[in-house]
């Protein structure tokens, strides 16, 4: 079992503690300590800047892949827990360069949203840049099936820290950002991965905790959150364990796992990671590599071994095995498999990339910030009004003081139906946008400002998934308002403006959820009103009305994404709870009306 006992001040500050510690012994490196962000101290400004981040714990992901030729940015959370937005920000205004910057974040829906708000907030209050930044998401996990993880996908493991050194390395080159970011797609696309526990970990400041497995057992599908994985088995002998697990990444008859394009013909030419999940010791670590390069040699070409704790779980007991598939021959349009390994080979000033011998394996059979800060220029978007301020401003009154009145009701649908929490975010946010606009921050006539301060408030007020979602749709919602506005020269909110906008948005928020109606989400209202309204722009009322249909609906849904997803569906049945999210649309959507 994972030791419960730990060498630290405080558990609150253990993540801070340990990211001073990392730039105090590299002078090439700094810290924002406010959010949290670790930079390159003197990067190369006309080259294409990398950032990543996520929750700590994973050492030395994220942090210690800063530095020249890797990552320009890490942005880190507390232990398992994503950053948020508004640090995101400061990481994205940290790497500001003349030729554009990549965000490369795991497939966790924290880091999606937060980083990807992040994102749309800054494209959003600096138009002129828009093009210039660019999101890529690697899902590397074999271990969730495709019907299991139909909604979320696969997870984000240490196959990603090859994106990281990769494209890295290419935009060290001065490489364009469209080339760096179709290399970092390609890569993340060619990745498998899958790890194994003899137990979870254990999070400091948390109660000791009993080991859910045997002295017999070990756990197949281990994440790096102390989730479970997909199967328990008996304690193999290590070579049948990492046949085993290399066949969950390269066997292409499973239609449920075969992520990777294997032939298995003997042609595939690969690069391998043992990978310590943070509490194997380095014997153990050389058997695995010992016996995963034997079982590969005959089957396929390696050409690199990489061996380390490139992405740990704190002090989880374990290991993870990831294969990253080089091209083929055949394969036209990308790097060739030389230009690869080349990149691959580069040096990189980063604490946390592990040595390599840059040949193919013999077998036997990065303190405080100064840079100066960018605030939104609020020049930089053209202004549109309401035909009528004061209505505009009184519906959005109205619907948050009905969200508020809703909590309770929210909130009780929320202790079945989820983690109980929905109605207090949605009051926490309809207060926060309330309290602006009685200010008179937000008014009809500035309209685009208006919803770049309700997607501010909806961020820092609500939090968590829901307050990411709102603050995503309405930062998406000015960026769509300012783009037609300026190709129609239009200075008044018309309906058709409104509709095309909206179904801008739409599409945008869906580029960060894989929420589809019918899911049991906040989707479905918010996708029926939007497409009813788009074909008749001129009849709110109907729109208004198919969104609340939609939200009863989903009472009678099976939860596909988010809280509800993790509820027995007969419990929601027998309770005919419709979906919490989903009724604070209705609400909204209904005393706006």
């Amino acid at each position: 079992m994972a030791s419960d006992k730990h060498f630290l001040d405080s558990p609150s500050t253990l993540v801070l503690d340990s990211l001073q510690g990392l730039c105090g012994a590299n002078p090439s490196i700094q810290l924002d300590p406010a959010q949290k962000v670790v930079y390159q101290s003197n990067p190369d400004k006309s080259k294409v800047a990398l950032i990543c981040g996520g929750g700590s714990g994973h050492e030395p992901a994220h942090a210690g892949y800063v530095g020249k030729g890797m990552l320009n940015a890490a942005v880190c959370g507390n232990i398992f827990s994503s950053p948020n937005a508004n640090q995101v920000r400061r990481g994205i205004e940290l790497v500001e360069n003349e030729k554009g910057t990549i965000i490369i974040v795991k497939n966790y829906t924290g880091d999606i949203l937060n980083f990807g708000l992040a994102k749309e907030h800054y494209a959003a209050s600096h138009p002129d840049k828009i093009d210039n930044i660019r999101f890529v998401i690697v899902g590397d996990d074999v271990a969730v099936g495709r019907t299991q993880g139909s909604i979320v996908g696969r997870r984000g493991l240490a196959g990603t820290v090859l994106v990281y050194k990769i494209a890295g390395a290419l935009a060290d080159k001065g490489a364009s950002l469209d080339e760096v970011h179709l290399l970092a797609e390609w890569v993340s696309s060619r990745l498998g991965t899958v790890g194994v526990g003899l137990d979870h970990c254990h999070v400091p400041g948390t109660e000791r905790s009993k080991s859910h497995l045997s002295a017999e057992e070990v756990e197949i599908g281990m994440g790096i959150h102390n989730e479970p994985g997909h199967s328990r088995i008996a304690l193999p002998s290590l070579s049948e364990l990492t046949a085993q697990l290399l066949n969950l990444i390269t066997n292409t008859s499973d239609p449920e796992r075969s992520f990777v394009p294997f032939k298995n013909d003997g042609s595939d030419e690969v690069v391998l990671v043992v990978n310590n999940l943070g509490g194997l010791s380095e014997l153990e670590i050389g058997g695995i590599v010992k016996s995963s390069t034997s079982y590969l040699a005959s089957k396929m070409k390696i050409h690199r071994v990489l061996v380390g704790s490139f992405m740990t779980s704190l002090n989880m007991p374990g290991f993870s095995l990831t294969l990253l598939l080089l091209p083929h021959p055949s394969e036209a349009g990308i790097p060739s498999t030389s230009e690869i390994l080349e990149l691959l080979d580069a040096p990189a000033q980063a604490p946390g990339w592990r040595w390599s011998s840059n040949l193919p394996p013999i077998t036997l059979a990065q303190t405080a910030a100064r840079p100066t800060e960018e605030t939104a220029n609020t020049s930089a978007y053209p202004k549109i009004s309401a035909p009528d301020s004061d209505s505009f401003s009184q519906a959005i009154t109205s619907a948050c003081e009905a969200l508020i009145k809703a909590e309770p009701e929210i909130t009780r649908m929320d202790t079945i139906a989820g983690d109980g929490d929905c109605g207090l975010t949605l009051k926490a946010g309809a207060e926060a946008v309330l309290k602006v606009v009685q200010s008179g921050t937000i008014s009809g006539q500035d309209v685009i400002g208006a919803m770049l301060s309700i997607a501010n408030q909806t961020e820092k007020a609500m939090g968590g998934t829901s307050g990411a979602l709102y603050s995503i749709f309405f930062s998406a919602l000015a960026q769509s308002l300012i783009s037609e506005t300026k190709s129609q020269g239009s200075t008044m909110l018309s309906n058709n403006l409104w509709a095309s906008a909206l179904s801008n948005a739409l599409q945008r928020l869906y580029t960060y959820t894989r929420a589809r109606p019918p899911s049991r989400t906040l989707v479905d209202p918010l996708s029926a009103f939007v497409d009813t309204f788009c074909a008749n722009p001129d009849d709110y009322a109907s729109a208004v009305k198919q969104a609340g249909d939609a939200a009863e609906a989903t009472r009678l849904l099976l939860a596909k994404a988010g809280r509800s997803a993790y509820v027995a569906s007969d419990r929601l049945k027998e309770e005919n709870i419709p979906d919490p999210g989903a009724w604070g649309v209705k609400v909204i959507l209904e005393h706006m009306l």
